[in-house]
C-alpha cells in the first residue's frame, strides 16, 4: 500500500520543504510555494533494500570515442542558430528554446525541419496545437518535407516509448509545460511535472543518441517557467529576445556545453518566416541622424563578431528636486562613474540635469569598450556639440580618466572600416598589437579621455 504525503514545492527555484512559507528561503521570492502530493511506500525506505547495478562493463576509454565534427553535428539550414549552438545541432543534446509569446520559437523550429529533413527524419510533437493546425503553418512557412512527422499528445511516457520504437534522428517538443506525467498528480505545467518531463527526455536523448529541441514558455519577469533546475538539466539555454511589435530578434545562448554562450543570432520576422540577418550593424545603424547632438557610435564584440551599436545621449535641465538617471541598453552603475569622471577629470558637471541613455535597437552593450562612445555621447549632449557620423570611438575608461586598452581591437577596426567610418579613436595601447598601415581610415591613439575631448575637434 501507498500512503500520501505532502509536500510544497517553490515554483520558481524548485526548494522543497515540509511546510508552507510565505517566503522561499532559498532564492527569497514571495508566494511562490505549491502544494503536491507524493505517494511513499508504506514502512519506509527500509521496506525494500536497494540493489546495486554493475556498470563497470560501460566504461569506455577517452581514445576509442569517435567525436569528429561531423559525426556529431547536424546543421541547422540557419547560420545564425548554428554559430549560436557553436557549430551545429549536437547528437543527444536537450537544447531548450525559450521566449516571449509569438516571439517566434515554433517558427523557427518549423523551418529548419526543411533543411534538415532533406537528409534526417524529423518527430515534431506538440501538445498546444493539433496536426491540422501544424500544416496550416508548415503551409505559410512552405515546410513540406516528406521525412517530417507530425504529434499531437502530451503523455510523456507514450512520447518517449514512441521515440524509443520509432527511432526519429531528430525530435522536438513543442512546449515543455503542456507535458505531464500521469503518476504525478500535479498539474501540467506545475514545478514537478515540468522537471520530471524535462528529466525523462533528457534520459532518452543520452540512451538513443537523438538530438531534442524543448520549447519553454516564460513567465512575468522574463525566466523560463518552471523550476530553475530545468535549465540545469539540459545542454544548451537558448533565449528569444525582441519586442513582438518590432520585426528584428536576437538569439541568445544563456547556457551551452557544446560552445560558447557569447555568440548571438540576428533574425527579422517577416510574412514568410525568420529571415537570417547577416549584417547585424548595418540594421543598428539604419535611420541614423547625421545633424544631431548626444550621439556617437560604438563597436562591441558579440563571441566572435563585431557588432556596432549608435549611443544616443539626452542632457537636459531637470524641473525635479533630484535629477532624473535613466540608462536602457546600458548598465546604469556604469553610466554613473562614467558621468562622475567627466565632472571630476574634465570639469563638466551633471548636477542639475537630467541624463538619458539609449541604445539604439534593443541591444545591451555588456562590452567596457562601449565607455567611450557614452562619453562622447554625454559630452555632445551637454554643449550640444555634433559628432561626426564618420568617427568612432572604442575604449574602456578608468576612474582616473585614462583610456583602457580593449580586446580584439584588429578586429573591430576591420568591421568600423567596412562600414564606412573615416575616423576612429581607440586607446594606445591597444594600438600596440595592431599593423595601422593596412587601414586606409584615420587612426587616433589616446590615453586619456581628455586627448579623446581634443581629437573630435
Amino acid at each position: 500500500m501507498a500512503k500520501v504525503k505532502t509536500s510544497y514545492v517553490c515554483s520558481q527555484c524548485g526548494y522543497e520543504t515540509s511546510k508552507w512559507n510565505g517566503k522561499c528561503p532559498n532564492c527569497g521570492e514571495w508566494n511562490t510555494f505549491e502544494e503536491v502530493e507524493l505517494a511513499v511506500r508504506a514502512g519506509g525506505a527500509k521496506s525494500k533494500p536497494t540493489t546495486v547495478r554493475d556498470i563497470s562493463d560501460k566504461i569506455v576509454g577517452i581514445g576509442g570515442v569517435d567525436a569528429s565534427y561531423n559525426e556529431i553535428r547536424y546543421a541547422t539550414g540557419l547560420k545564425e542558430l548554428d554559430r549560436v549552438l557553436g557549430g551545429g545541432l549536437v547528437k543527444g543534446s536537450l537544447v531548450l528554446l525559450g521566449g516571449e509569446p509569438g516571439i517566434g520559437k515554433s517558427t523557427m523550429l518549423l523551418q529548419i525541419c526543411q533543411y534538415l529533413g532533406q537528409d534526417h527524419t524529423i518527430l515534431y510533437v506538440s501538445g498546444e496545437e493539433s496536426v491540422r493546425q501544424i500544416k496550416l503553418r508548415a503551409n505559410r512557412l512552405h515546410v513540406d518535407s516528406e521525412n517530417l512527422y507530425l504529434l499531437a499528445d502530451n503523455d510523456c511516457e507514450q512520447i518517449c516509448s514512441v521515440i524509443v520504437k520509432e527511432k526519429p534522428e531528430i525530435v522536438i517538443i513543442d512546449s515543455i509545460q503542456t507535458m505531464n506525467i500521469s503518476g504525478i498528480s500535479s498539474a501540467q505545467g506545475s514545478v514537478t511535472q515540468v522537471r520530471e518531463c524535462t528529466n525523462m527526455f533528457m534520459r532518452t536523448a543520452k540512451s538513443e543518441e537523438i538530438p531534442m529541441f524543448i520549447v519553454g514558455h516564460v513567465n512575468k519577469d522574463g525566466a523560463i517557467a518552471g523550476p530553475k533546475v530545468m535549465e540545469h538539466i539540459v545542454d544548451c539555454v537558448l533565449y528569444f529576445e525582441g519586442q513582438r511589435n518590432l520585426t528584428y530578434r536576437i538569439l541568445r545562448a544563456i547556457k551551452n556545453r557544446f560552445g560558447s554562450t557569447n555568440e548571438i543570432g540576428m533574425f527579422e520576422m517577416a510574412d514568410s518566416g525568420l529571415l537570417e540577418v547577416e549584417n547585424p550593424s548595418m540594421m543598428f545603424l539604419e535611420g541614423r541622424p547625421t545633424d544631431a547632438s548626444g550621439t556617437c557610435v560604438a563597436c562591441i564584440m558579440e563571441g566572435t563578431r563585431p557588432v556596432m551599436a549608435e549611443v544616443q545621449a539626452l542632457v537636459c535641465k531637470s524641473v525635479l528636486a533630484s535629477p532624473r538617471r535613466t540608462a536602457t541598453g546600458f548598465d546604469y552603475y556604469r553610466m554613473a562613474i562614467i558621468i562622475a569622471v567627466l565632472e571630476k577629470r574634465l570639469g563638466y558637471f551633471f548636477g542639475g540635469l537630467d541624463v538619458y541613455i539609449n541604445i539604439v535597437g534593443g541591444l545591451k552593450l555588456d562590452d567596457t569598450a562601449a565607455d567611450l562612445s557614452v562619453a562622447l555621447a554625454l559630452y555632445s549632449g551637454l554643449t550640444d556639440k555634433v559628432i561626426s557620423d564618420k568617427l568612432i570611438a572604442l575604449g574602456e575608461i578608468g576612474l582616473g580618466g585614462e583610456l583602457r586598452s580593449i580586446s580584439h581591437c584588429e578586429q573591430r577596426l576591420v568591421e568600423c572600416e567596412r562600414m564606412g567610418f573615416e575616423t576612429c579613436i581607440v586607446p594606445a595601447h591597444s594600438l600596440k598589437s595592431v599593423d595601422t598601415s593596412k587601414f586606409s581610415m584615420k587612426i587616433i591613439g589616446v590615453r586619456s579621455i581628455r586627448e579623446a575631448f581634443k581629437a573630435i575637434g
